[in-house]
This record gives structure tokens, C-alpha cells and sequence, in this order.
């Protein structure tokens, strides 16, 4: 039998640091030679790519922080399903298929400690979203820092992203009222009448703020933040006594601000003023810290909420990863519908 396996690696690398928005010279596409495994490593084959907005901020030249920065000519660093091609691990079998970070490449050597057995999955790319870290990040922001009551109103931006679908279906299974705010009529309608929200605004509306407003009668007890930018100061005069902000992103302004109106680029003074006379408790978060302690819990859970029909995870699956940079610039513009993700393989 002829041997089917190609001669190179394809590979994603970082080629500038962008200026703003991504840009298509900001990222080159390399062929390399496949790795060779070392002993107690494992040759790692990507099917699915995970695309999320995280990703912006490494590629800038930043300080210490939670990850470091991609190095200039490096590969896109990124959450996969990848199926092992050939193992020198004694824990890892040819053939299984594994959660892995071989980020926007074909193929990639990994230590066999930092994989997670799929094998069994009827659907493995849930591992990149509804049981993984987006799901992962709304359940504890929500929960941990939100603290939800029943009767309460939660509202979320980004409201049918990877991150915010799983934040109003939540708090809607803990007895919430939720508002979600998305970009367009047919997101506006799959959050409605599939999610269960209660009410949706579109941020692009010019009326946005009032409607919020309107949508918000009692005003809001939680507000999952993960935009920043116009919608952050929507929320900033409805917010309760008392309210929680649990923040796991900004994503308006991941790169750099510049392009945001500027009315909108320097809220701080509002923002401070609001945390202060309305008591409000806001904290962000870094997924990463929570895996330890919380992630098996996490995953029981909403594998039972998945099974029972009671969360729905829609995802927005990209061809091929020569097309992951147009996919992750349009992810930075809200073009996705659902968990961005690269079926590579």
C-alpha cells in the first residue's frame, strides 16, 4: 500500500504585528518538515482549529501577562482536536483522538502530559466549544462572579458568540431574565426563539442605548463583559445596587481603539464612578486558573444540560487553514455565527 502521508507541514505563523485589525500580510502560510516524536512524545494531526479572540492579543508585543506573545515567523498558537499519527508515549495509542494546543498547523509534536483523551466524542469539535474553554469560561464567570438569581436580569454581549450563547442559556437554566445584545436581525432571532432569551438588542441599531434601556425596566443585576466599547457605556447607567460584572474580555478594543468613535475610546472616569456609587463588584478572569479545581465539575454538568436538550451549541465551521486568518479577522468583526472553528483535517 503506497504511503498516503505528504512530504510537508503546513503551518500558519505570525509574519507582522498588526496594526489595528489583522491584516492578510500580517500572517504567511509555511511548509516545513512534519516533526519526528521524541520519546515520551507524541505526532499530533489537526482536524479542528479553534478560533477565538484571544489569539489578537499574543500577537501584539506585550509584557508579562497570563500567555506570552507569538513570536515573529511562530505558529499561531490555538486549542485543537488533533488524532495521534504516531506515538512514543506508553499512555497514548495511534490512532486516539486527543485535545491538544498544536495550534494553526497540520501537524505538531506534543508532550503526552498536556492531552485529553476524546476518543468516544460523537462530536469531538464540542471540545473546542460547548465542553470546552468558551463554555468553560462562561460557567464559571457566570456562576463564580456573577452569582445569578432567579428573577434577576442578566444581560451578555456578543449574546450568540461561543462564550455569550453559553452565559444567557445558563443564567436562563438558574432562573434569570436575560437581554442579549448581538449584530443583526438573524442573530437577534436565533438568540429569541432557539436560546430562550427574553429580549435581544442589535448593537448596531442607532437606538441601541435607549432600547437597552427599555429592555432593561428594572435595570441589570449581572453583566457578563466581554466587548467593552459602546455597549459597555449602554450598561454603565443601568446597572443596579449591588451589581456583579464578571470581565473576560474586551474585544472592541483588541486592537488598539483606534478605529472605536471617540467618544467611546476613554469611558474610565464614567466606568470608575459607576463601580464606586453603585457598589458594583467587578472582576476579571483567566480561564486557565480554573482548570484544576473546577473543570471535571464544569464538564458533568454540561454534558448533562447537552444531553437533555437544555443548552444548544451552534457552530460556525471554516474549510481548510489556509483560510484561518480571513476567518479569525472576521471573528474580530463579529462576522462569525456561533464557536469559530477550522476543520483542518
Amino acid at each position: 500500500m503506497p504511503d498516503l502521508t505528504p512530504a510537508h507541514n503546513r503551518r500558519i505563523v505570525l509574519a507582522a504585528r498588526p496594526q489595528g485589525l489583522p491584516q492578510p500580510g500580517d500572517f504567511r502560510l509555511e511548509h516545513a518538515p512534519i516533526p519526528e516524536p521524541q520519546e515520551g512524545q507524541v505526532l499530533l494531526h489537526t482536524e479542528y482549529l479553534s478560533l477565538d479572540p484571544y489569539m489578537r492579543n499574543l500577537m501584539d508585543e506585550i509584557g508579562p501577562g497570563y500567555a506570552p506573545s507569538v513570536e515573529l515567523g511562530g505558529v499561531m498558537p490555538g486549542g485543537t482536536v488533533s488524532r495521534v499519527v504516531k506515538s512514543r508515549h506508553p499512555d497514548w495509542r495511534e490512532g486516539g483522538l486527543v485535545l491538544a494546543g498544536a495550534g494553526w498547523q497540520d501537524y505538531a509534536v506534543a508532550d503526552g502530559a498536556s492531552l485529553m483523551s476524546l476518543d468516544g466524542m460523537d462530536r469531538p469539535s464540542l471540545a473546542l466549544g460547548g465542553l470546552g474553554m468558551p463554555a468553560f469560561t462562561a460557567h464559571v464567570g457566570l456562576l463564580d462572579i456573577g452569582q445569578p438569581q432567579p428573577g434577576e436580569t442578566v444581560v451578555v454581549a456578543a449574546a450568540t458568540g461561543a462564550v455569550g450563547a453559553m452565559v444567557g442559556q445558563i443564567a436562563k437554566l438558574k432562573g434569570a431574565r436575560v437581554v442579549g445584545i448581538v449584530g443583526g436581525a438573524d442573530k437577534r432571532r436565533y438568540a429569541l426563539e432557539e436560546l430562550g432569551f427574553d429580549a435581544t438588542i442589535d448593537r448596531h441599531d442607532p437606538g441601541f442605548a435607549r432600547q437597552l434601556a427599555e429592555a432593561c425596566p428594572d435595570g441589570i443585576d449581572v453583566y457578563f463583559e466581554n466587548v467593552g466599547g459602546a455597549v459597555l457605556l449602554a450598561v454603565l447607567p443601568l446597572l443596579n445596587l449591588n451589581a456583579r460584572m464578571p470581565v473576560c474580555g474586551f474585544i472592541a478594543h483588541y486592537n488598539g481603539g483606534a478605529d472605536l468613535p471617540v467618544a467611546e475610546q476613554d469611558h474610565l472616569p464614567q466606568l470608575l464612578a459607576t463601580v464606586l456609587q453603585k457598589r458594583v463588584r467587578m472582576q476579571g478572569f483567566i480561564i486557565l486558573d480554573h482548570y484544576g479545581p473546577r473543570f471535571d465539575a464544569f464538564q458533568r454538568e454540561m454534558s448533562a444540560w447537552l444531553a437533555a436538550d437544555r443548552i444548544k451549541v451552534r457552530e460556525d465551521v471554516v474549510q481548510g487553514l489556509e483560510h484561518a486568518p480571513d476567518a479569525f479577522t472576521g471573528l474580530l468583526q463579529g462576522r462569525n455565527f456561533g464557536k469559530l472553528v477550522v476543520k483542518v483535517a
